[in-house]
Parts: C-alpha cells; structure tokens; sequence
C-alpha cells in the first residue's frame, strides 16, 4: 500500500484510489462510505468495476475528474484467486443461496479437472448469473431473481486468457483466472462443473489485479476514510 500523501485538493482536482473491498459489502458500499467522509464537501467518487458483495479485493475507485476515466479503467483486463465447490450447484452460483442440488464427485479425477480448464480458455459464450446486477428493461436481474421471477438472460463473449488450477483438495479446487471486462466468474465456475458433468459454485473470490493496478497497493476502506477525516481536521485547524 501506497503512503499516504494525498491532499483535499489532490482529491478534489481527481484522483485513483485502490481499494481492498470487504467482504460483504457492495461495491456501492464503498464508494458511499468514501464519499461519505468527505462531507461537508460534495465531491464527485465512483468505481470502475463491481464486485460481488461475496468478493474481496481490489476496487479502483475515483474522485473528482477522474471519473472521467472510469469507463477505461473498467475495460481493463482482471485477475483473480478463488476456490469453486464441486458437487452441488446454488441459484446465485455463489454462497448468496442455499445449495439446490448435489451430485456425485466420487469418479472426477484431478485430471479430469485440469483438462476441463481447456474448455474455458479463449473467447468463450457465458450466460449471466440470474442474481446478477445486470439490468432488463430498467430492473436488475438479482431483483427479478429474488421475487422468484423468471430472468431473461442473453448470452455474452469473454475472454478468459489464462484459467490455472492451484490446488485440489476435493470438494474444493482453487483456482487463478485472467480474462476481459463483463467475465463472470460465478457463471465460469457453473460451467467449470457441468463440463465435469457434474455441478460446482464459487465459495471464494479475490480480485489481485485490474489492467496494471494490483491488490498489493490498496488501501483498507477504514484506513482511506481516517485518513481523509485526518486531512479535514487539518484543514479546519489551519482556518
């Protein structure tokens, strides 16, 4: 992590921030309570990104002008550690929902684990979680999902550049994933378990890297928002 020797007026003016998400909170969560701390000063902060609120890790966010340039930082390639659950399956792909099927794991081999990657390697079609953030017609789909509606959901090309198994230790499998902007990787880690013919959720994730920003330079969100509350104290003193 960065020291720390940002100004108001640096903040003001527009600057990058990377940030170590908690879990469970939203990405929204984050940028309010940044914002938030600002106050009185009504200052202009968001991210270039989203996280799932069962995802940790890094979050760039933005202030200021900076803004901006949310939407390139966003198209950025993304890298990420986690661990998928083999043998059951959940509405949300994810521990948001309680596991609706199960299935044998007993006959899958590590092998047949690390040629189902090959699969997924490339430009590749995925279909968005149904508890996703994705909008239809001006509604979320997690919205839809939630009053047990059904959820229309259109297919989507990624790029998944690099998909490397980094333990086995059944039912877990962690795993190291390079791929483009809109990836989903609770929808990867679904269709990592059906290639296996069988079925698989995402029990952890971490995002380590965005384009050429990395984990290892962000700020906790409480040490960010001490930090900007330390500057106003400053500020009000020297008046």
């Amino acid at each position: 992590m960065e020291n720390f020797n940002i100004t108001l007026e640096e903040f003001a003016q527009g600057k990058l921030l990377l940030i170590n998400k908690p879990y469970s909170w939203t990405s929204f969560d984050v940028v309010g309570k940044i914002r938030n701390s600002f106050k009185p000063l009504k200052l202009k902060v968001g991210h270039a990104g989203t996280l799932d609120p069962l995802a940790t890790g890094l979050l760039i966010v933005c202030t200021g002008k900076m803004t901006k340039q949310i939407d390139t930082f966003q198209a950025e390639e993304k890298e990420y550690t986690g661990t998928l659950v083999l043998g059951a399956t959940t509405p949300s792909y994810d521990m948001e929902t309680e596991v609706d099927e199960t299935f044998d794991i007993s006959q899958i081999t590590e092998e047949d684990i690390y040629n189902a990657t090959r699969q997924f390697t490339g430009d590749i079609q995925q279909y968005p979680p149904a508890h996703s953030a994705i909008k239809i017609d001006g509604e979320r789909l997690y919205e839809k999902a939630r009053r047990g509606e059904e959820v229309e959901r259109r297919l989507r090309f990624v790029t998944i550049s690099e998909f490397e198994i980094t333990a086995i230790n059944l039912p877990e499998v962690e795993f190291r994933v390079v791929c483009s902007k809109g990836t989903y990787i609770r929808s990867l880690v679904y269709d990592f378990g059906r290639a296996l013919n069988n079925g698989a959720y995402l029990s952890k994730l971490r995002r380590t890297r965005s384009g050429n920003f990395k984990i290892e330079g962000a700020f906790e969100v409480m040490e960010l928002v001490n930090n900007i509350r330390s500057l106003k104290v400053q500020a009000e003193e020297v008046k």
